[in-house]
């Protein structure tokens, strides 16, 4: 018997667990979910994401410390993407087979280590080992969006995932700011060790706050767990659709990120890591807006939502290809660019969730294992694109990779259904867009 056909007999028996699990969580039991809730599931994913992040504006600081070359030092933000892959597909579906509080508690205690193996890394050997590690454990994340999700009403899923997801994204761009800062004052270690240090803390905090959480009781073994990732994406079409989504706009997103330090921190800039981070707070005001497209995904306006969104993602590169002439420009394409990206996130992520409850964890999982691999191929492309063809270059890349984002919409909007996750393999889908 399938994972699926066992979740479906198991979820008849919700309510009587629910009763008798003194104080357990069921995956099926939503619920109305605290704002409190809501706040801590944010904070605690943004400070996990934040560990990906802190690369970003230090990578000239890096390359000076292990001698690496301008044009392969992106070379830390995508082994630290690969780990990141494999933890999606690795780790997180354990959220559908055990306590994920037990589980989110576990990896932010090694994440804590990690962090204070990047941090003492004596060669870039240890470097590269200790990101690829931070990577891998920083998918908490995800387990904690899909907590999230499982715990909140059917009616407010999309609010819950939206502000959970801002949460996230304000962690990534925060990120650069705070390491900038703490960079400029104690070095670039210092901005991993004071990390681990807070991890450390989150992991105290989460252990008291967050319900045990139960799986759905499906007795599916690891090995099965993981086959059925496959069998999920042959069976919904908006999980195809949304996994090549997030490659692209993913990708996007890092070929502006990654490189960002480097014409900066140079002539005729020359700008501090302090200054450099401040950039991410511009995209705080685009991540905090796009919060708000997952309440227009739970009114059905998922695909329009999406379709503007891509647009905007394509126009943000006119901008930001005219940082030689004013940095007020950059700023602008900042913010549109983020909340374009992340609008699309969001609305994604609430489409993935509004069905399949049983299967949260490994939705998000597979979901965002294209989003990792958009992640780490557009911070590789981006340096060595800037390292031949400059800041120009980088503008010309991030422009295509949003013109195909949005084609690839056009082409296949009317492919997904407007139905929830997990219906496309009980019923055909109605070929019908917003």
């Amino acid at each position: 018997m399938t994972i699926e056909m066992r979740a479906d007999i198991d979820r008849e028996r919700v309510a009587a667990r629910a009763a008798s699990s003194g104080g357990r969580v069921s995956a099926d039991a939503a619920s109305s979910l605290p704002l409190r809730m809501v706040v801590l599931f944010g904070a605690a994913c943004g400070l996990s994401v934040a560990n990906i992040y802190f690369a970003h504006p230090l990578l000239d600081a890096m390359a000076r410390a292990f001698a690496i070359e301008p044009a392969t030092i992106g070379i830390v933000v995508t082994v630290t993407q690969i780990g990141y892959a494999l933890g999606l597909i690795f780790i997180v579906p354990l959220g559908d087979l055990m306590d994920r509080r037990r589980l989110v508690v576990g990896q932010a205690i090694l994440s804590a280590a990690a962090l204070t193996i990047v941090g003492t890394a004596p060669n870039t050997t240890i470097l590269l080992t200790g990101m690829f590690a931070v990577g891998l454990l920083a998918v908490t994340v995800q387990v904690l969006v899909a907590f999230a999700a499982s715990l909140a009403a059917p009616g407010e899923r999309g609010r819950v995932v939206g502000m959970v997801t801002s949460g996230v994204v304000i962690g990534i761009l925060l990120a650069r700011f705070v390491s900038g800062v703490l960079a400029d004052l104690g070095g670039w270690r210092s901005v991993y060790l004071t990390s681990a240090g807070l991890m450390l803390m989150m992991a105290g905090l989460l252990f008291r706050a967050l319900p045990r959480h139960s799986s759905n009781a499906t007795a599916a073994s690891y090995p099965e767990l993981l086959r059925s990732i496959v069998t999920l994406f042959r069976q919904e079409p908006v999980l195809r659709v949304r996994a090549i989504l997030a490659l692209l706009i993913f990708a996007s997103f890092n070929v502006l990120w990654a490189p960002l330090a480097l014409p900066l921190s140079a002539a005729p800039f020359s700008l501090s890591h302090t200054e450099i981070g401040m950039f991410g707070l511009a995209g705080v005001i685009g991540a905090l807006a796009a919060g708000q497209a997952g309440r227009l995904a739970d009114r059905g306006l998922g695909q329009t939502t999406t379709g503007l969104s891509l647009g905007l993602m394509l126009v943000a590169w006119l901008p930001i290809a005219l940082m030689g002439v004013s940095l007020w420009a950059l700023i602008a394409g900042v913010i549109v660019l983020d909340l374009a990206i992340q609008a699309v996130h969001v609305t994604s992520q609430s489409m993935l969730f509004a069905g399949r409850p049983e299967a949260h964890s490994r939705l998000v999982g597979a979901y965002m294992f294209f989003y990792s691999i958009g992640s780490a191929s557009g911070a590789i492309a981006a340096t060595h694109v800037y390292a031949h063809a400059s800041w120009s270059g980088v503008c010309a890349l991030g422009g295509a990779i949003g013109a195909v984002a949005l084609l690839f919409w056009a082409a296949t909007r009317h492919l997904v259904a407007k139905q929830p996750a997990g219906q496309a393999h009980r019923s055909k889908p109605r070929l019908v867009a917003d």
